[in-house]
């Protein structure tokens, strides 16, 4: 944890470092393949634990309404995007997680929920999570594409993923920062898409 040896300025002069030596790219292809489903009808799903779990949230619920006019909240023939956290339904995690062991919890919503064509957004700081990789797995096998936000080394889930948006620093709290500013520019870009 870096501010445990940084004063403000220098670890906020940090995160700024580490923000200019994210590549663009990877944030540009995350926004595009989350406008490609909201062209073709598809879902976009959002998953992670923690941290990365609440950024899941976060980035559902500026997905779901921050990418939509005013002007369009009672046209109901305005398209919307298709976006669902799957970190937000806790009897279902906490049922799954109980009965038959953590690693299967968001595997499982996405057998319930997923179709070929939808987009899987895994969040894991590590890249190591049982329960993303397995996620991202069964989603590769059955015709989902993969966007996998890693930190640190990428761990397993930057090989697995298709596409990704890599944050090479060893620290969870500004990869977790990272990844939610990144998230923002991707709401901005999709609203200018679909509202403007």
């Amino acid at each position: 944890m870096l501010g445990t040896s940084l004063n403000p300025r220098q670890f906020l002069d940090r995160v700024a470092q580490e923000l200019a030596r994210i590549e663009p790219n990877e944030i540009q292809r995350l926004s595009d393949l989350i406008h490609e489903r909201y062209v073709a009808g598809r879902f976009v799903f959002v998953i992670g634990n923690g941290g990365s779990g609440s950024n899941a949230s976060h980035f559902c619920e500026d997905m779901g309404k921050g990418t939509l006019a005013r002007k369009f909240f009672d046209d109901d023939s305005k398209k919307r995007l298709k976006v669902l956290s799957l970190t937000d339904n806790t009897p279902y995690i906490l049922a799954w997680g109980n009965d038959e062991g953590f690693d299967r919890v968001f595997l499982e919503q996405l057998k319930n929920l997923a179709s070929p064509g939808d987009l899987l957004v895994a969040i894991s700081g590590s890249g190591n999570s049982p329960n993303i990789l397995r996620a991202v797995e069964w989603a590769n096998a059955h015709g989902l594409t993969t966007f996998g936000c890693t930190g640190f080394s990428g761990g397993k889930l930057r090989g697995l993923a298709h596409h990704g948006l890599h944050v090479p620093l060893d620290d969870m709290g500004i990869v977790e920062s990272i990844h939610l500013t990144a998230f923002h520019w991707v709401v901005d870009d999709t609203y200018r898409r679909i509202s403007l």
